[in-house]
């Protein structure tokens, strides 16, 4: 079984990355573009009987920070 851990940071939590990119968009003509945030795609093979729970404790303990970033769990 396939799941897609999908990590993005909090609101209020300044994104120095996402500034760069948009500032990179402005600069190449890119107009429109009001904010740029950067997150990340975790994508786990798993066996077929790994719970919610398991996934869960996965992002809690390891694949986010739970004081900054926010985590959505797609199975596939």
């Amino acid at each position: 079984m396939k799941a897609r851990v999908f990590v993005t940071l909090k609101n209020g939590v300044l994104d120095p990355q996402g500034k760069a990119v948009h500032h990179a968009l402005e600069g190449l003509g890119f107009g429109g573009v009001s904010d740029v945030r950067i997150g990340k795609l975790i994508e786990l093979d798993l066996a077929d009987n790994t719970s919610d729970a398991a996934i869960e404790d996965m992002c809690k303990q390891l694949l986010a920070n739970t004081v900054i970033e926010n985590y959505k769990i797609e199975r596939a």
